[in-house]
């Protein structure tokens, strides 16, 4: 497994998210009617902690980002509540505070977003896009400005002398690094990484986590890390949120849940990363059908109808969250009597 630093135990919390959803109206026809609507994110709880690094994976359209835009107040939220701890010690319901308010809030939530080409401004010099939160706040002026910038791309690894030049003219490590430096300008305390390695190669994808890993421990940073990937998310996450279909269905500290996942959705998930000993030969658990529409989605268990435990009660009852140890979740009927297959286990059978 690969190195992570290890957890100090109990942190302070930062973060208590409460019953969060995300509602989309679902309109057809010319008028534009109203006929369904999608719930791309549908009652997520949890609690981060203080410099705490959350992975929050699941495949493809199961709100996982939809969750990351809503915290931010993206997305303005159907229900639920965003509690954050700023740094005056005070708390917010960000879900519920004004426009004026949240702009202010701003400093001290930012967001890296996937794409390192698309969320760069290619009319703007690597100075300018750097410099723009700073700008818009009011944090800096002039020869200042040009000061902190030089500041933050030292701190991503870029040269100052670079900050002249346009986002085109950088390799997409290195753009993704520009992001990072933006996103560091006003001192953020909670950062939401969306999928920031994603359309990197696996070698710059280790420079860039490496990179963020390092910025968390000097600038005491927490992290919402989202992602599809389970073994880059194994490399710098202290726990991991599972989600599908809009809900959480199991939440545990990360070599918890690779060793010992409650959920069989997560169990599939485990059995896709590939062991880092090619001599381990790993049965792959494949899901059949296709994940369901969170416009329509399925009675009882929104996972059963891909399950391969699945009873008569899964399609008839939503499981709730049940606690199967401490820091545990899982949302399944038969959470504590299913023997399911994490990493530990494969590397005994071989």
């Amino acid at each position: 497994m690969a190195d992570r630093p290890a957890d100090n135990g109990k942190r302070d919390i930062i973060l208590k998210v409460k019953d969060l959803k995300m509602h989309f109206p679902l309109r057809q026809g010319m008028l534009q009617r109203r006929v369904g609507t999608i719930k791309a994110v549908d009652g997520v709880s949890f609690e981060l902690g203080e410099q705490e690094v959350m992975g929050l994976v699941g495949e493809s359209g199961c709100g996982k980002t939809t969750v990351g835009r809503t915290l931010l107040r993206l997305y303005d939220p159907t229900g639920g509540e965003v509690l954050f701890h700023r740094s005056d010690g005070s708390w917010v319901d960000v879900a519920k505070i004004s426009r004026k308010e949240m702009k202010d809030l701003r400093k001290e939530m930012r967001m890296i977003f996937q794409d390192p080409f698309s969320s760069l401004n290619p009319r703007l010099t690597v100075r300018d896009i750097i410099a723009e939160p700073l700008v818009i706040h009011g944090e800096a002026t002039g020869s200042a400005t040009t000061e902190r910038v030089a500041e933050l791309m030292q701190a991503v690894g870029l040269k100052p002398a670079y900050m002249g030049r346009y986002p085109h003219e950088f390799s997409g490590g290195q753009r993704q690094r520009i992001g990072v430096a933006r996103t560091l300008a006003l001192n953020p305390r909670l950062i939401v990484a969306d999928e920031p390695v994603s359309a990197l190669d696996v070698s710059v994808q280790a420079q860039v986590l490496n990179l963020l890993q390092t910025l968390k421990d000097e600038l005491r940073l927490t992290f919402i890390f989202i992602s599809h990937d389970l073994s880059v998310v194994e490399h710098i996450c202290d726990k991991i949120a599972v989600m599908y279909v809009g809900k959480l269905v199991e939440l545990a500290p990360t070599d918890e849940l690779l060793r010992n996942p409650k959920h069989p959705y997560t169990e599939a998930l485990v059995s896709a990363v590939p062991p880092a000993d090619p001599l381990i030969k790993m049965e792959r658990i494949i899901l059949e059908g296709d994940v369901p529409s969170p416009a329509n989605p399925p009675s009882g268990c929104i996972f059963h109808p891909r399950c391969r435990y699945a009873k008569e009660i899964c399609q008839e009852e939503v499981p709730p969250l049940v606690n199967i140890a401490p820091n545990h979740v899982a949302r399944c009927h038969f959470a504590d009597e299913l023997e399911l297959q994490g990493v530990a286990d494969v590397a005994n059978e071989a």
